[in-house]
This record gives structure tokens, sequence and C-alpha cells, in this order.
């Protein structure tokens, strides 16, 4: 038989461990196997011999599952900064977009820069969530809002995930807004999107996942429909920007077609809450955008957690509604905006995080054994801390398939 492969074998001692549902009770011991948790023990069992095969990589502190970053748009150009300092100086949303501003300004900035702009430009992005202790992140596209355009926004997500120590997850978002050539003919934007953006994306093996911006400022649920009949025809998973700004009856739509994910969801009702546990859809909580945007309806926190949805929770990293690279912050936000437990937020930004995306049948975002090996391991005393306190620099060490990256 042929040698088996070397596998390095690493252990982490004195944990106080978040396995991705609940803190365990007692001080634990961690050990990966190449890029797999081999063994998860409490101390008590942990024997000499097997502490001696092992070289210790750490000991004390609270460790995690690696964060999942279930919803950014990470790849855009240009920057919006000027319209953010223009809405606080009193210019409604509406006359931004009069002049030109809005999404409709990132899709110009995104149209004219060069794969290697967009890809200079997200790498910086990407990098400030790792520092955070991101391992796996997802990157829409839906700023190219052509063909050529939004392939070449996939192809930079793909690239980076190839330059950087993260699992990278991409998404075509081609329905997130009605281009500029297409100004009232919405119906024939999405035939665009059904019958090319999505068979070239699925063809060159460039999207993982279709999602939509159902809304009456972007598309409607037939139309939303027609897009996840696209991307069904050819095999790749759906997911729903839905209920943000009003109650369209999206999420329950998506989860019809058994949706990964609702995201958003603030004007989610009893309905939506319902389809989404039959379907076992994820509703997808953005803090971020909430807080940017200033809005007022909270999506329905109790009426999820009673129905036993998953709630998963992400940055929504972009240029205008969340420009927020920060995922503990959104810990913090998730708790004190929405009023989740330091558990749930924590749950889902790992377990619930990797759901969202369709990768929890691998075990992503927890720590069990045979599990990847994608932790974190941080200078603080209990996990309850990463959402009490909005501070920079508590991560130690974040471990990217068994390998310390940082720390």
């Amino acid at each position: 038989m042929p040698a088996q492969p070397y596998q390095p074998r690493r252990l982490w001692r004195d944990v106080t461990l978040f396995d991705g549902c609940d803190t365990l009770p007692e001080p634990m011991a961690v050990m990966v196997a190449g890029e797999s948790l081999e063994r998860v023990i409490p101390m008590r069992e942990l024997d000499r011999a097997a502490a001696e095969a092992c070289e210790t990589m750490g000991q004390g502190g609270v460790m995690t599952p690696g964060l999942v970053d279930c919803h950014t748009h990470l790849v855009f150009g240009g920057s919006r900064a000027e319209e953010f300092e223009k809405r606080l100086e009193g210019v409604s949303y509406e006359e931004i977009a009069r002049q030109g501003g809005g999404i409709l300004s990132t899709v110009r900035a995104t149209r004219a820069a060069s794969e290697e702009e967009l890809f200079r430009l997200a790498r910086p992005r990407l990098e400030a969530l790792l520092h955070d202790g991101i391992t796996t992140v997802e990157i829409k596209s839906g700023y190219g809002l052509t063909v050529e355009d939004e392939l070449k926004m996939l192809r930079v997500a793909r690239r980076l995930g190839e330059a950087l120590p993260v699992r990278v997850v991409t998404t075509l978002l081609g329905a997130h807004a009605l281009p500029p050539e297409f100004k009232g003919d919405s119906d024939g934007y999405i035939d665009l999107v059904c019958r090319e953006m999505i068979p070239n994306a699925a063809e060159q093996g460039l999207a993982d996942a279709v999602d939509v911006f159902c809304e009456k400022v972007a598309f409607s649920v037939a139309q939303c429909e027609r897009v996840f009949e696209a991307a069904e025809a050819h095999g790749l998973p759906i997911k729903a920007h839905a209920e943000q700004l009003s109650n369209l009856g999206g999420s329950a739509m998506a989860a019809r077609h058994g949706a990964l994910s609702a995201d958003h969801i603030e004007y989610l009702d009893e309905v939506g809450v319902a389809a989404l546990r039959k379907a076992g859809s994820t509703a997808v909580l953005l803090p971020g955008a909430f807080h940017t945007l200033r809005e007022t309806q909270r999506p329905p926190i109790a009426a999820l957690r009673e129905a036993g949805v998953p709630m998963a929770l992400a940055t929504d990293a972009n240029p205008g509604s969340s420009p927020l690279f920060m995922p503990t912050l959104m810990l913090n936000f998730a708790c004190t905006l929405f009023r989740l437990t330091p558990r749930e937020a924590l749950a889902g930004m790992t377990a619930h995080g990797a759901r969202a995306l369709g990768l929890h049948d691998r075990s992503l975002g927890r720590i069990v054994e045979g599990a990847p090996a994608d932790l974190c391991l941080w200078n603080v005393d209990a996990p309850a801390e990463l959402a009490y306190a909005v501070q920079p620099g508590r991560l130690r060490q974040r471990i990217f398939k068994g390998e310390v990256i940082h720390g």
C-alpha cells in the first residue's frame, strides 16, 4: 500500500470552547491532524502520550470556529463617501439618485475598473475581515449588470480566494438593480439575467449560488421567481435579498424554491417565517445596513426564535448601505440593535453562517471531530465578550485548514 501523506498534528490546550452552538462547560483540548479536527475532548481526558504526539500551538483563551461572513459585496469600484456626507447634510436619497448617485454610481465605477484594479481595491477589504476572524466569506457580484461585468466581478472574487488564506463562496447577483440601458424594461433585463448571465456563470464555474433583490425598488416576486427557475435549471442554489423595505412575500417564494437563505427580512411576516421553517432556509440578519440606513423596523427575532428558524449574521460589507468591514462589530450590533443573545450572535456567524451558504453538511462553522480545522483563538475570558465589547486586536490566532495564519 502507498504510504499515507504526513499530516502534522497540533494541539490547543485549556481553551474555553464555543463549538458553534454553545459554550462547553469545562476547559477543552482540541487536536488537529492536517486540515481536520481530530479530537475535541475535556482537558481531564487528555492523556500525556497523545499530548506529546502533537505540537502545542496555544493554551488558554476562548476558541471558536473560524467566523463565517455569509453576505458581502466586497468587489466594487469607486466610493460613496460623498453621498454619505450629502445625506448627513440633508440631501434625500431620491435627490442623490437623480444626481447620478446611489447604486448606479457604483455600477459606473465598477464597469470602468479593470479586473486588476477591482482585485487591488477588494483585497484590503477582505484582509480587514480576515484580521477580525473570518475564515469563510461569501462575495456577491451585482455592480456590473452586464454579462461581462458580472463575470468580471466573479472572477475577481475567485482570485481573492486563491490569493488569500480564506474560503471564498461566490454568488451571482445579476438581479440587483436595473441598469440604465434597460430603463423602463425590467422584464427585458431579467431575460438577460436568465438567458445569458446565469448560463455563462454556470458554464464557467464562477458562481456557487444565485441571488436576487426582491423589492419595490428592484425586482418583483414574479421576476425573481424567473431568476430562481433559471438558476435551478443550471444546478445553482438560490438565495434572496427580501423584505428589507417592505413585505412583498419574496422570502416565502424563495423558501418554496428551497432557498438557502432569505437576507435582511426586516418586514418578514408570520407567513414568511413559517415558509422559512418548512423549507429549512436560514434567515440572514444584516444589522450593519439597519444601522447605516437608520432603519426602525427590526426583523421578527422573537417569531424566528420561536419557530426555530436558524438566524445567521453577516456584515453586508458594501459601498452604500453597510460600509463596515469588522465582523465582531456585527456581533455587538446584533445584540444591541436586534436583541440577540451573545450566544445567538456568535452562532449566527459560525454554524448558522455556514448553513446559509449550504456548507453545514461538512460541519463547517462547528468545532466537532472531522470538521475542517478553521478556528479562532481569542484573548478574552468568555465568548460573550466578543459581542459585549467593540475592541480590535483580540484575535490571538486565526487557523485556516489547520495552519496558524495570524498570530
